[in-house]
């Protein structure tokens, strides 16, 4: 804690008082109170600053489009000098969800997915973030339209993550399964669906998303890239189901293609594999499931 209002003082002079929050998982959070405001920090080793740097520009980028709303980010640093890299975000006072909140996440969800995104046509996002806490990476896709589509996803998604299954020894039989879904790719878009590059939060489940007064949609945590909509719209679906209203409202926005359902298990199987990676157990044999499933489609 010490070194924490250490490197607000620095950077906000004056009084501040922080309270530790505990750990997210992944690193420590405070509450801190002073010149600045009230602020949500989170702090982890200089070593790991990419992980808060990364996802301030996720932060920021989806601010830049003013379509959902996000914590404000007041600073991302790696403070070398007081041994710690962090990040401060506004903190925003969530509620419990009334019944509006699922319209509003839909409604802006879709002007998100339908808002122009960087890459002139290409999939994937200037920097490597992270999925909870493992890298995610976005090296932009050669080509554009479909073509460019199933390249990112097949050797920036699906195989990056059997990589690193293969190298941590993990799950063989899973990643065997990984590299013959991802020969398969073309075969779920033969109903002639054209991903349209959209910014996605990359990340958004139920437990990074949030409610404040007047049902306003709040989301956090983001690992943003230039994707096909239908990524985010699958790991919605893939431990729940969104709020009440949430699909009416999003189909007024930005439509969806018939074909998405037969997709949806193809990309919440990026979602399990990282699952596989960080928690092992029934993950793996869910997974394992949903990519012989793939395989019989």
């Amino acid at each position: 804690m010490k070194w924490l209002l250490q490197a607000l003082q620095a950077r906000w002079p004056g009084h501040w008082q922080v309270q530790e929050l505990g750990a997210s998982g992944f690193c420590s959070t405070w509450r801190a109170q002073g010149p600045a405001g009230d602020c949500f920090v989170k702090t982890l080793p200089p070593a790991h600053a990419h992980t808060l740097l990364a996802e301030a520009d996720g932060l920021q980028a989806l601010a830049s489009t003013h379509t959902l709303r996000v914590p404000r980010v007041l600073e991302a640093r790696c403070d070398a000098e007081h041994g710690l890299a962090w990040l401060a975000m506004e903190w925003l006072p969530l509620v419990a969800p009334g019944p509006a909140h699922g319209a509003r996440l839909g409604e802006a969800l879709g002007r998100l997915h339908q808002h122009p995104a960087p890459g002139g046509g290409r999939f994937g996002w200037p920097i490597e973030n992270r999925l909870g806490p493992t890298p995610q990476t976005n090296t932009w896709s050669a080509a554009s339209g479909l073509e460019g589509w199933l390249g990112f996803l097949r050797d920036q998604r699906l195989l990056a993550l059997a990589q690193r299954l293969q190298a941590a020894r993990q799950a063989p039989a899973l990643v065997q399964a990984v590299h013959q879904v991802a020969d398969r790719l073309p075969r779920f878009f033969d109903d002639g669906h054209r991903p349209r590059p959209a910014l996605i939060h990359g990340d958004l489940w139920l437990g990074n998303c949030g409610a404040l007064a007047g049902d306003e949609p709040v989301v956090y945590d983001p690992a943003v890239s230039v994707s096909d909509p239908e990524m985010e719209l699958a790991l919605l679906e893939l431990f729940g189901q969104p709020p009440a209203g949430f699909w009416p409202a999003y189909r007024a926005v930005a439509g969806l293609a018939e074909g998405y359902p037969r997709r949806r298990p193809l990309y919440q199987l990026y979602h399990l594999l990282n699952h596989v990676l960080i928690f092992g157990g029934g993950y793996e044999r869910q997974a394992m499931g949903l990519a012989q499933a793939l395989l019989r489609a």
